[in-house]
Parts: structure tokens; sequence; C-alpha cells
């Protein structure tokens, strides 16, 4: 499977824009991450990220997400198993571990990129001139977009070992970088 092939199936199986921006913005922020961990390995990366929610709408539950999409992949779509595993561990309550870079930063990145999107939108030139420290003033306000587990961002920061400022910087202009339209 290439990107192409993996944006195509994302669209087939998400109807929701704003799933589909927000798996675009992960593979963005893993396609970051890639260029540090494994350059010559880019587009795997990219389509974890890319697929890693793939299946959010048909299977929204705990009980079957990702877990039901990564078994349709096994069965349907020429994928290894580390962009497999790499999909199952974005989710904590899978057991999958993070022992390898790519697990370690799908899961660093996921609720992340979720927040800078959400930052861009209250900002009046969006994500355009966005800092870190704007992000990390806008994580203390708990009210401020509540879903988003700030547990999970805090936790992915420290099992990828970077600075987090460095790190959401990094996520910011990754996102900023690929062009996506946020709206």
């Amino acid at each position: 499977m290439n990107i192409d092939e993996a944006r195509a199936l994302m669209h087939e199986w998400t109807k929701s824009k704003a799933l589909r921006v927000h798996m675009e913005c992960v593979a963005a922020c893993m396609a970051a991450y890639a260029d540090i961990h494994a350059p010559d390995d880019k587009d795997r990366w990219i389509i974890a990220g890319l697929l890693h929610d793939f299946d959010y709408e048909k299977h929204p539950t705990l009980d079957q997400h990702p877990q039901d999409g990564v078994a349709w992949l096994r069965a349907n779509i020429d994928l290894d198993d580390d962009v497999l595993n790499t999909i199952l561990a974005h989710a904590p309550h899978t057991g999958e571990p993070r022992d390898t870079p790519m697990k370690k930063s799908i899961f660093a990145v996921d609720e992340l990129a979720g927040f800078i999107v959400a930052c861009a939108k209250v900002r009046p030139n969006g994500i355009s001139d966005m800092q870190a420290k704007s992000v990390k003033k806008k994580l203390k306000d708990k009210a401020f977009a509540a879903a988003v587990s700030r547990e999970d961002i805090r936790q992915g920061i420290e099992e990828l070992g970077v600075d987090p400022t460095e790190h959401i910087q990094r996520c910011i202009d990754a996102i900023k970088d690929a062009e996506i339209n946020l709206d």
C-alpha cells in the first residue's frame, strides 16, 4: 500500500471532514518524526498516521476501535505488522506495547495534533503564526478542548523522550508545512 492508496481508503471509510483532517495532521506529524528516526521509511509512518482512525466511524467503541479496523486491514490490505501494530499502539486500551520509535511517535502526536487544530481554530491567523508557548498555555485551560487527554499528551512526550516545547513546535510546523485545510 502506498500513501495515495492509504488516503483513498481513509476517504472511503471516513465521511467526517474533521476526522479526515485529524488523520492528515497525525500523518504530517508522523512524517516529521520519520525524518528523525527513519527517513528511508517515511511512507510507512505516514500511512500509519493516515489510517490510525480510519475505522472510527464504523467501530467507535473501545472494544472495537482500532482492533476491528486492524483486523480488516490484515485480512484485506498488504500492510506489514509494524504499521498495523503502530495503529494499535495509538490507543492505550489495546495493550499494544509502544516499544518502537514509530509506536511511540503515533501515541505522542495523536492527541496533540487534535489539540493543535483546536487551538488554530480560535486564533485570528490560524496555525500560520502559532508557537508552542500558546499551545502550552491552552493546555493548562482544562475547559478548552476538554475531550483532549492532557495525560496522553504528557505521557506521549515522556515516552518519546523529547522536550515538550520542541515536540509541540515540531507538530505545529509539520501541520503547517503540510498545508492541510483545517477549516
